[in-house]
């Protein structure tokens, strides 16, 4: 199954897109990341059976073992792609919410955009070392 990590505005060089990087080789599953204008640009349509999550404050805060699950039950429903959608600095309208499948909060606390890339990439690294039994998810 597709990890499709789709965010608003340009990450270009900075801690964060290292951190970015740095969990995208880790990903073993397939993973695309895109990115669009702060402002325009539509999000490409997709291709095949899709689940929509979008990463926003008002949305459920999610355990790693609860999106590791999510996944899973996702992909072994039959869905090839999840998008993870990042929306820019004012965040996404009624609209996108009301057409996604699930909205995920990393707490209560609102975060920067940039960074939001950087911690989903970091659980979806978590999540698929979940499903595939590693151990990182308790080591240290």
């Amino acid at each position: 199954m597709l990890l499709h990590v789709i965010a608003r505005g340009k990450i270009a060089r900075s801690p964060e897109a290292e951190l970015v990087e740095r969990y995208a080789k880790r990903i073993p599953w397939p993973l695309k990341l895109t990115e669009l204008a702060e402002s325009g640009g539509r999000v490409p349509e997709p291709q095949t059976p899709f689940r929509t999550a979008l990463l926003d404050e008002r949305g459920r805060n999610l355990g790693s073992e609860e999106l590791a699950r999510q996944l899973e039950a996702w992909r072994d429903g039959g869905i090839r792609e999840v998008r993870f959608i990042i929306g820019a600095a004012d965040g996404h309208g009624q609209a996108e919410r009301d057409e996604a499948d699930v909205l995920i909060a990393f707490g209560a606390a609102t975060w920067p955009h940039l960074l939001v890339r950087a911690m989903l990439m970091e659980q979806l690294f978590r999540a698929t070392s979940i499903l595939a039994g590693h151990p990182y998810h308790r080591a240290g």
